[in-house]
């Protein structure tokens, strides 16, 4: 049987060459392309004609890839460019050619294996913390699942498809069901089954369950259609994890079976606040991983000496003339590749290690917080 041809494979939209297929979805295809005019490769996705025939659809569209292009996040892949040409609307992300963390979970599922803590621990803290800073700018994702998980080389979890689906919505309820929710059945929280409103805790009841899926295997309801999912999640209690991986700790149950509360107001009310039960739990059993930097340390010794003489010379014997202003804080230097980061970043935005991790219990800070919230333990993060 010969292969479907791709018209696409090879034609230009606007700056970008289209080189190969990456994937397809439901709503689009993504394919890996050549930025011409700066000589780099990226994914394109590219959405089905018919959308670009709505011009009400065209305005939303462009909107929310304004908003979405505004987050600069190391977990939050950067969308670099979005516009429509020769009726096909498509928008520029980063390539990210590391897989998916749903290739991840399919990979240990055949093998007859979950997730370990450990590695759980260390994706669901940077996605929980990617969903936060999301969260404060006033996105929500909508349709946080394992394949909109992306997956760089060095194993740093990056989040694709921010706003997709709230610009989707109206048109894909038209076309498949009407009056369901938009996201996909299996990570929907209740109140997007019933297709009212929403906010940044739906995404968080979807990451408790990739996080139950991680963990046991399975998504914690399973059905044939899109009702019988929705009927689960609007009035079925899950399974608790343990039934599944009996080797699972009570307290890393706990957590996710707040953030799979059926009401919002019992749920974690913030990501980062399931992140943070995430290491208690794992601390109170005794089996809080130690990180693995992302990159070696070595990769990065060169930009030492540059950010040691961007630094202010005062300590040097240079003394600052009465009155003048003091040396303004610019950022805290990474522990792993020296890299400067703002006060407001938990991981590196170079290399993803934690910037500021306690070393008495593992908790893993805000940059500028000088003491451990959950031991009181002195923080060494130093500001530049």
């Amino acid at each position: 049987m010969q292969p479907q041809h791709d018209e696409l494979i090879g034609a230009t939209l606007g700056n970008y060459r289209i080189l190969a297929p990456l994937g397809q979805g439901g709503m689009a295809r993504v394919y890996r392309a050549r930025q011409e005019n700066l000589d780099r490769e990226v994914a394109i996705k590219v959405l089905p004609p018919w959308y670009a025939a709505d011009r009400s659809f065209v305005e939303r569209f462009n909107l929310e890839a304004r908003l979405v292009a505004r987050l600069s996040h190391p977990n939050i892949v950067t969308v670099h460019d979005a516009s429509e040409y020769n009726g096909l609307l498509y928008i520029v992300m980063q390539l990210v050619d590391g897989g998916t963390l749903k290739q991840r979970l399919d990979q240990l599922r055949a093998q007859g294996k979950t997730m370990d803590l450990a590695e759980a621990a260390h994706i669901f803290r940077q996605l929980a913390d990617a969903l936060s800073y999301a969260h404060d700018q006033g996105i929500i994702h909508r349709d946080v699942k394992p394949v909109n998980v992306l997956m760089d080389r060095s194993g740093r979890p990056i989040l694709s498809d921010f706003g997709i689906a709230k610009v989707l919505a109206s048109s894909h309820e038209q076309l498949t069901r009407p009056g369901a929710g938009v996201g996909t059945p299996e990570y929907m929280s209740p109140e997007q089954c019933m297709g009212g409103q929403i906010d940044g805790r739906a995404d968080i009841y979807a990451l408790g369950v990739m996080l139950y899926e991680a963990l046991t295997g399975r998504t914690p309801f399973i059905g044939d259609n899109y009702p019988a999912l929705a009927h689960s999640h609007l009035y079925e209690p899950p399974s608790p994890p343990s039934r599944f991986n009996p080797t699972l700790p009570p307290p890393v149950e706990r957590v996710i079976l707040t953030a799979l509360m059926k009401d919002p107001a019992q749920r974690y009310q913030r990501a980062s606040e399931l992140a943070d039960a995430l290491d208690l739990a794992l601390h109170a059993t005794g089996r809080l991983p130690a990180y693995q930097p992302a990159y070696p340390r070595e990769r990065f010794a060169s930009a030492a000496p540059q950010l040691a003489q961007a630094a202010p010379a005062a300590s040097a014997g240079q003394s600052v003339a009465p009155g003048a202003a003091q040396p303004r804080t610019t950022g805290y230097l990474c522990p792993n590749c020296q890299h400067l980061n703002k006060p407001h970043m938990r991981y590196c935005t170079r290399c993803g290690c934690p910037i500021n991790q306690c070393p008495g219990c593992g908790r893993i800070h805000l940059a500028s917080t000088r003491f451990c919230t959950a031991c009181g333990h002195a923080l060494s993060t130093v500001p530049v």
